[in-house]
């Protein structure tokens, strides 16, 4: 069993499809000496009596991608016939989502007879054991190819698989040559209406015209037995063979991968019987423990999923998708006692895998709401929608990290523009709901914002006010003190303050009270002895119940002893 990385015949399909997004991770093949062997990995749907012989299997996780091959598998004409169909499959994995499955299969069949030559590359030979069984069978009407899932029996049961492969290789080699020779992108249409989530039968009389007009072409195609060829100067694609990496794996290895295809193409019980033998040869083993929480998630028991993924995390799993799923699923669970946990694990997924945007997302969810750190939020919120520009959820988390910083305006054209990505009614009710909300905190906000302007003018009016009736009124005491100066020790009681500035205190000298004022006690001489003040002093509350040293001048008042002019407080 061997594991690889695939540089090699990517330069071929980036040549041909510039825009394809090359599969990166990397492959396992299992190579099975036999169909006995093969039938130890292949999906339990095709192993009943009736069903459609492989020849080969693309088995692929987020993160992971296997080849299952049978080397016995007849081609005497193209030998690398199922590893190129399989690695079509491969490198059209990223358009799983939206490519119907007769298409994918078409490309995986018209690709498996491709021969590479020394200088040329030589595509689209036909598959006369193909055309021959088409010439003596009824065809699938395309509203029903165009149509046909994983789950319908045209991709399971033998003779019914037999024509859908074959229909749709010649399907697929009819609109290639078409195409080519007559100047149209028909072909390219229909791919680019697809990803848009259209529905393959109205997708394919938008970019096909009328299927009764095709259906008649296409078997007029099939009697006719003669087909074009491709040839491709193979210097467009060099294939630079230094650029593989490949390493056998060890046996644990190889048990674990094995455990995770049987999981992966539902055998769980076959998938845990080989997990159980892992363990018990190698309790930490970081793959197994993968492979549980994978499990876990099919069977729809989250807790149990993020046990076994925290447990790979604490193990040091180098899979961003397990760090993502423990992080997450703890999220869910609302385990805010390991934040700092589910932060490490969102980074490490990041670090393994800087492309993937929900790593970013969950992060800017966990450092908004709950690590405090919002700006950093922000930018990586703004990273996830970077990456995945279509997710109207991304949209949305950046929109309520907005709301955090008070940034409404900001939040309410984000959303805005989300409504443009809704793909369905439900994702726009969400999304517009979401923006109502928005705009009543926006409104309110501003609301608030009015009510401060309003108080803090009030609020200047009335010390406006306040200042004119001061102005107008006559000082208590007399503003300037011109009688003899003396000096008093005593401790000060009775402090009062008035408006603007004015000081009204008592000094009990022991001998005598002394009644005293000042009309402005900012421009008060005050010191301090035997001591260091905490802070600046204020005289209308620090004065009350110091020892001072006062000096003071008599005044006309005689209501008073005198004005202070010089304070001395003393410890």
């Amino acid at each position: 069993m061997l594991s690889t990385n695939s540089n090699g015949c990517d330069g071929f399909f980036q040549t041909l499809f510039p825009n394809l997004s090359v599969e990166t991770a990397p492959i396992v093949v299992f190579a099975a000496k036999n169909e006995k062997v093969f039938q130890t990995f292949e999906p339990e749907a095709y192993l009943g009596k009736g069903q459609l012989r492989l020849a080969g299997y693309f088995s692929s996780t987020q993160d992971k991608n296997y080849v299952l091959l049978r080397l016995d598998a007849e081609n005497e004409q193209h030998p690398y016939a199922t590893i190129y169909h399989e690695y079509t499959h491969l490198q059209f994995k990223s358009a799983n989502a939206w490519m119907p499955l007769w298409l994918n299969e078409g490309f995986a069949e018209f690709f498996e007879n491709t021969e590479i030559r020394n200088k040329n590359v030589l595509l689209g030979q036909p598959d006369f054991d193909a055309i021959r069984f088409l010439q003596q069978q009824r065809l699938i009407p395309l509203p029903v190819l165009f149509k046909v899932d994983q789950s319908s029996p045209y991709y399971h049961e033998e003779q019914k698989g037999n024509v859908f492969y074959s229909e749709s290789w010649v399907l697929t080699h009819y609109l290639q040559v078409s195409d080519k020779e007559k100047g149209t992108h028909r072909l390219f249409d229909y791919v680019v209406l697809m990803s848009r989530h259209e529905d393959p039968v109205v997708a394919a009389e938008k970019a096909f015209g009328d299927l009764k007009q095709l259906q008649s072409a296409l078997e007029g195609y099939i009697r006719a037995n003669s087909y074009r060829q491709f040839m491709m100067n193979s210097a467009a694609a060099p294939i630079d063979e230094s650029s593989y990496r490949v390493r056998t794996l060890t046996q644990i290895e190889a048990d674990a991968a094995r455990a995770d295809v049987l999981a992966n193409v539902g055998r769980e019980k076959e998938a845990r019987a080989v997990i159980d033998s892992i363990l018990q040869a190698d309790p930490s083993n970081v793959h197994a423990r993968e492979t549980l929480g994978m499990l876990a998630i099919r069977n729809g028991n989250k807790e149990e999923a993020r046990k076994w993924f925290g447990e790979a995390v604490r193990l040091d799993s180098r899979s961003y998708l397990t760090n993502y799923y423990f992080a997450a699923m703890s999220m869910d669970l609302s385990a805010s006692d390991q934040d700092g946990a589910i932060e490490a694990a969102l980074r490490t997924a990041m670090n393994l895998n800087p492309k993937f945007a929900p790593a970013y997302d969950r992060l800017a969810i966990l450092c908004g709401t709950r690590l405090h750190k919002q700006e950093e939020a922000l930018t990586l919120s703004l990273k996830a929608v970077q990456l995945d520009p279509g997710n109207v959820y991304y949209r949305m988390n950046e929109a309520m990290i907005l709301t955090i910083l008070d940034r409404y305006p900001d939040a309410a054209a984000v959303l805005q523009a989300a409504l443009k990505l809704a793909k369905n009614a439900g994702e726009l009710g969400i999304v517009q709901g979401r923006l109502n909300e928005v705009k009543q905190m926006q409104e309110a906000q501003a609301e608030s914002r009015r009510e401060a302007d309003a108080e803090r003018a009030a609020a200047q009016e009335r010390k406006v006010e306040e200042r004119v009736v001061l102005s107008k009124t006559k000082p208590k005491h007399p503003s300037e003190a011109n009688g003899p100066k003396h000096t008093a020790l005593g401790t000060i009681h009775g402090v009062t303050c008035g408006y603007p500035a004015v000081l009204e205190l008592k000094v009990d000298t022991g001998k005598k009270i002394l009644a005293l004022y000042n009309n402005d006690f900012m421009k008060l001489d005050l010191t301090v002895v035997g001591f260091s003040p905490q802070g600046n002093i204020n005289p209308c509350t620090d004065f009350e119940g110091f020892k001072a040293r006062i000096q003071y001048a008599e005044s006309e008042d005689k209501t008073v002893d005198g004005q202070v002019f010089a304070i001395e407080l003393r410890k």
